[in-house]
């Protein structure tokens, strides 16, 4: 977008180098200031979301996959969606699910804004990636690849990522190691304390923008094709991945305080 900004000036003239009210004639002079905006930041409708439900969740030990347990009486995956599905920035949300959880998103499209399709997961998460990257709209200028088992991104954090991934050509969420980390041999001896200020916790959404196209394997190999350092955007401790029961307890605690 560009916006144009006119000003009127009068500036005075004089006959000779000395200036008097005498002789102060106004000259107008209008002044446009051109502004080009939009080059530091995502367009609207130019985002395509790479929904991952498709694990099965087996350290839940529940009868579902995790991403579909009830957090406070709603699928833990459409927390996530229904983040996404609000933001000006998306243009369509590609779901990685088996297809008898399909209705489950179905079932939400008179309360989004976005094109909503869907895709068939792989055998590993890679190839959910890979299967989901087949159908994304071409013309969207981001990808953005999130864990539907991560339902409480904020959408502060989304624009945060979304706009270092424009700008650097890929990003991912993380958030700064607390724990102090220890490398050890194969015996479980130590090695070596690591820097915990160099370490990160690595989230999602992860963001890329596929200058290049995008036939390639994985979101890992994608970052490597497009030769682009990944940016690692500071997100929240609270956008935690739903694994255990313990952690389902925690989301709903963090829900219910927010």
């Amino acid at each position: 977008m560009t916006t144009i900004l006119q000003f009127n000036l009068l500036l005075s003239s004089s006959s000779s180098s000395s200036s008097s009210s005498s002789n102060f004639f106004p000259i107008p002079f209008r002044i446009i200031l051109i502004l080009v905006q939009g080059s530091e930041s995502v367009k609207e409708k130019s985002v395509s979301v790479i929904l991952l439900a498709g694990g099965k969740g087996k350290r839940m030990g529940a009868s579902m996959p995790k991403q579909y347990l009830p957090l406070l009486g709603q699928p833990i995956a459409l927390y996530s969606f229904y983040t996404f599905s609000h933001m000006i920035e998306v243009k369509e949300i590609v779901v990685v699910c088996d297809p008898s959880y399909r209705d489950i998103f179905q079932d939400t499209k008179e309360k989004i804004h976005v094109d909503l399709k869907f895709a068939f997961p792989g055998k590993e998460r890679q190839d959910s990636v890979y299967s989901g990257l087949q159908a994304v709209d071409l013309n969207s200028e981001l990808v953005c690849i999130h864990d539907s088992a991560r339902p409480l991104v904020t959408p502060g954090d989304v624009k945060k990522v979304l706009k270092d991934g424009w700008l650097n050509g890929a990003a991912v969420l993380g958030v700064p190691a607390k724990a102090t980390i220890k490398e050890a041999n194969s015996e479980s001896f130590v090695v070596r304390t690591l820097d915990r200020r160099t370490l990160w916790e690595m989230q999602t959404p992860q963001v890329i923008k596929p200058e290049e196209g995008l036939e390639v394997t994985d979101d890992v190999s994608i970052v490597e094709h497009l030769k682009h350092p990944v940016y690692i955007t500071e997100g929240s401790y609270t956008n935690i991945k739903v694994t255990t029961p313990d952690d389902l307890l925690l989301a709903e605690r963090i829900l219910s305080t927010s």
